[in-house]
């Protein structure tokens, strides 16, 4: 109970862009958040991925060592307390997997990635709490180091969200790599980034907004050009951005530029963010932008504060995916039951933690959501729809596992199913794939009704139920489905045993 009331006392979120990493700390009080310290540092990981998409050594380092210095700040929190997410160059990076278990390990706490969709719900979320509140809908646009978030909502809710794979980082790289900031250099990354905002243009302007906010390091620094340079009292005009672009070309290098309110470790890849505004401001029409504090490490700390008091986005995506494939929720429900059910027997000799029960129910919720697609090899559809869908709420990890999950529900189960899971963890995804084809099993009839079940005890790789007397031999089925998951289970060096 100590640990549940520091938790809510305080939170920290940490948004490992591609071109820095930030943290935040809070305190929580009476529903609201306080910020208590800000911590940045310029990483630069987008400009560490080589041609051939993997990390180099040195941007593993420089991120592994900001990492540290974060982790000896958040030391004292407890579990689930910390939000760490990578965005864009995780999500890319082919060798992604050894830095997170890195990273987590210097950070004290679990760093998980988001999808695309993901980070502009999420940064949807910081914007609109960090705003005053007004009627109509608000477009918000985020640019990171590798992908730019475009996103139209009204209120705290995001109605239309976008990701665009381009960056100031990925831009500034293509087009500003050797520095110069020639009219020709200009042209080119104008072309590109209007071809990347083309298939959502006319679908924004369509839709329309009252009025337009920016977030983040691009677009904060863009403002303080524009008030430093007095161009515009109020917000950021297309004719300030062209005045702005038309400093640096006068300039012709990045080494000669000089723009009060820049800050030298923004300065590289400013170019690239400016180039990305101009276009999304000439693409969308957009007149004035406004700048807020609040992004993506804000939208991490509502988030969390809503898991707390049980306003979980998770659920509400279960519930809207089980409405979208006509998934039984009755019958998702009784699974779940049984799940919880028979992972509490066995959670303290397996040593099972809180988001293990949750990734259960969770999958237990979704289980049959390949039945949408055909009944034959349903488990497999439900696999590659859990792999590919956009689920808000959940991160890249999550849907893994329950893509896991509910592959291995039923029938055959082969081993190298679960190599898409970091190897420590999967022992611990056959202990719940096991419970997981248990509760299933149990309620095969899609009846409450089930064999009584007095005790259940559990090794390494052993589980063995005692039924109440005569119970199998009044579920027959459920007796012949035990002895051929026993078979199942078998195959992969895990033994059942049930008798009553």
């Amino acid at each position: 109970m100590k640990d549940q009331q520091q938790t809510q006392q305080h939170l920290a979120a940490i948004d490992l862009g591609s071109n820095s990493f930030h943290m935040v700390v809070a305190r929580i009080e009476d529903g609201h958040i306080h910020i208590l310290d800000n911590l940045k540092e310029m990483v630069r990981l987008g400009a560490g991925l080589d041609k051939n998409g993997r990390l180099s050594k040195e941007a593993r380092s420089r991120a592994l060592c900001c990492l540290e210095r974060f982790g000896e700040r958040v030391n004292d929190l407890p579990p689930g307390s910390v939000a760490a997410v990578g965005t864009n160059t995780l999500r890319l990076a082919k060798n992604s997997r050894l830095f997170l278990q890195n990273g987590s390990e210097a950070l004290g706490h679990p760093i998980s990635v988001i999808g695309g969709k993901e980070e502009a719900r999420l940064v949807y979320l910081g914007v609109s709490h960090s705003l005053v509140d007004e009627d109509g809908k608000r477009f918000v646009m985020d640019i990171g180091g590798g992908s730019t978030e475009l996103i139209i909502g009204e209120d705290f809710e995001p109605l239309h969200l976008r990701s665009l794979d381009m960056g100031c980082v990925s831009i500034s790289r293509a087009f500003f790599k050797n520095g110069k900031l020639t009219k020709k250099y200009w042209k080119k990354a104008d072309i590109a980034t209007h071809l990347e905002l083309r298939p959502v243009r006319r679908h924004f302007r369509k839709v329309g907004w009252n009025s337009a906010t920016g977030a983040s390091g691009t677009i904060k620094a863009v403002g303080r050009v524009v008030n430093e340079l007095g161009f515009e009292s109020y917000g950021i005009t297309l004719d300030s951005l062209y005045r702005i672009r038309d400093i640096m070309i006068e300039a012709g290098h990045v080494d000669n530029l000089v723009l009060p309110g820049l800050k030298s470790d923004r300065q590289p890849v400013f170019a690239g963010g400016l180039a990305i505004l101009i276009a999304t401001f000439e693409a969308l029409k957009i007149e004035t932008m406004q700048v807020s504090e609040g992004a993506l490490r804000e939208g991490l700390l509502y988030e969390r504060l809503g898991r707390i008091k049980s306003e979980d986005t998770r659920l509400k995506t279960v519930s809207s995916v089980q409405r979208r494939f006509q998934i039984s929720r009755q019958h998702a429900r009784r699974v779940s039951k049984k799940a919880h059910q028979l992972l509490t027997a066995c959670e303290k000799d397996w040593n099972l933690r809180l988001e293990d029960a949750e990734i259960l129910h969770w999958a237990s919720s979704l289980h049959e959501i390949g039945l949408a697609v055909s009944l034959s090899g349903y488990h497999k559809h439900g696999a590659y729809l859990l792999d590919n869908a956009d689920l808000p709420g959940f991160s890249f990890e999550e849907q893994d596992w329950m893509s896991v999950l509910v592959r291995c529900h039923r029938k055959k189960i082969f081993k190298q199913l679960f190599s898409k899971l970091p190897e420590e963890n999967q022992q611990t995804a056959l202990r719940l794939v096991v419970l997981l084809r248990l509760a299933t099993l149990l309620h095969r009839s899609r009846k409450e009704e089930t064999a009584v079940i007095e005790k259940i005890t559990v090794n390494e790789n052993n589980l063995t139920i005692q039924f109440a007397e005569d119970e199998l031999i009044k579920h027959p089925l459920q007796l012949a489905s035990l002895e051929q998951e026993a078979h199942y289970l078998k195959d992969v060096d895990f033994e059942l045993k049930f008798s009553s």
